[in-house]
């Protein structure tokens, strides 16, 4: 039992460890769209509210920047620092990031087509550990996380071999994860030719010298880029791609 209870507190400190301050991602895309303008002209209007993907309600603020224009980002409720917003300015959508970070951006016509999505969709789902990674379709690119720390799977088949039932764990640690778990972006292809669909594509790099994305040499359509790229996720040869 000590075993299991060292390996379980590993396993929630890892996940709750970047939730505090909320991580800049921006996904430059309609999220889904759940949100919703309550009231109407016949009644008192109600603020803009949108619950993200862990379960997570929002509510769309109006502030002022130092020079009097207005400004707009959401918070939970009771933690604003100005106005609520009953209706979504012109031109604007609500963006929700793989790490459930809502945001309003501004709303412009994904350049990314559907058979692209799908086909990075179809990479994604053939690894051998794809629910350790997510995607996001931003204007021009296509962007892959992965996620920080143990995952489900594995700590699942380690607490395991303490005699700990699957039945008992399974439904508790993956509701943690879903909610919990923080994703990093290591992969990315972005349109480089409207016309011929060709992409390209980078890494993320850790070394010293570099430390940011790493362009690649290989070109061409995503799906081409992503059978040959996604697989190498999690492997020592991603860390030789150039």
């Amino acid at each position: 039992m000590i075993c299991f209870r060292c390996h379980f507190d590993r396993y929630m400190a890892l996940s709750c460890r970047g939730l505090a301050v909320a991580q800049p991602y921006h996904e430059e895309r309609p999220a889904a769209q759940h949100h919703r303008v309550e009231g109407s002209t016949r009644r008192a209007r109600m603020p803009v509210n949108y619950t993200n993907r862990k379960g997570l309600t929002y509510t769309l603020y109006r502030g002022q920047t130092k020079t009097g224009k207005p400004r707009y980002y959401f918070g939970r409720a009771g933690q604003g620092q100005g106005e609520p917003v009953t209706e979504l300015p012109p031109g604007f959508t609500i963006s929700e990031s793989v790490n459930g970070v809502v945001s309003l951006v501004k709303d412009r016509p994904s350049l990314i087509q559907p058979e692209e999505v799908a086909a990075i969709e179809a990479a994604v789902q053939q690894h051998p550990k794809a629910r350790q990674y997510r995607f996001a379709v931003k204007h021009d690119q296509i962007e892959i996380y992965e996620q920080v720390g143990p995952d489900y799977d594995t700590l699942l088949g380690e607490l395991q071999t303490f005699g700990l039932s699957r039945t008992d764990l399974a439904e508790r640690l993956q509701a943690h994860e879903e909610r919990y778990a923080r994703y990093t972006p290591v992969l990315r292809f972005f349109l480089l030719d409207p016309t011929r669909r060709r992409f390209g594509a980078q890494r993320m790099c850790y070394r010293g010298s570099i430390d940011g994305w790493l362009e690649l040499v290989q070109t061409g359509p995503v799906a081409t880029l992503a059978s040959a790229l996604i697989p190498t996720l999690g492997t020592d040869q991603f860390f030789e791609l150039w």
